[in-house]
């Protein structure tokens, strides 16, 4: 079984699989989750002590804080070698 890591800042990873949802910390809904998840014992900050960019929302109701934008991390689920090609038609 091949597991896929993704890279969330500063040699921290997560499995790729488990990755709910890739959000901007900045909105006040954001914001009370993460309070929520932090009252609640389920938060993971993975930021060294640099400003927030990006909340990760996982399978297991837990919330990592990362200090990477959340496009970058998105663009990290894409293959290096690019976009495949879809698969052709059989009749």
């Amino acid at each position: 079984m091949d597991v896929r890591m993704i890279n969330v800042g500063f040699g921290n990873s997560i499995v790729a699989s488990r990755i709910l949802a890739v959000v901007n910390p900045h909105s006040s809904p954001m914001k009370k989750l993460k309070d929520e998840a932090k009252r609640n014992n389920r938060l993971l900050d993975v930021t060294e002590g640099r400003r927030t960019r990006s909340i990760i929302i996982l399978d297991s109701n837990h919330v990592v804080l990362s200090s990477v934008q959340p496009e970058t991390i998105t663009q990290r689920f894409v293959p290096a070698s690019g976009p495949q090609s879809p698969p052709a038609d059989e009749f």
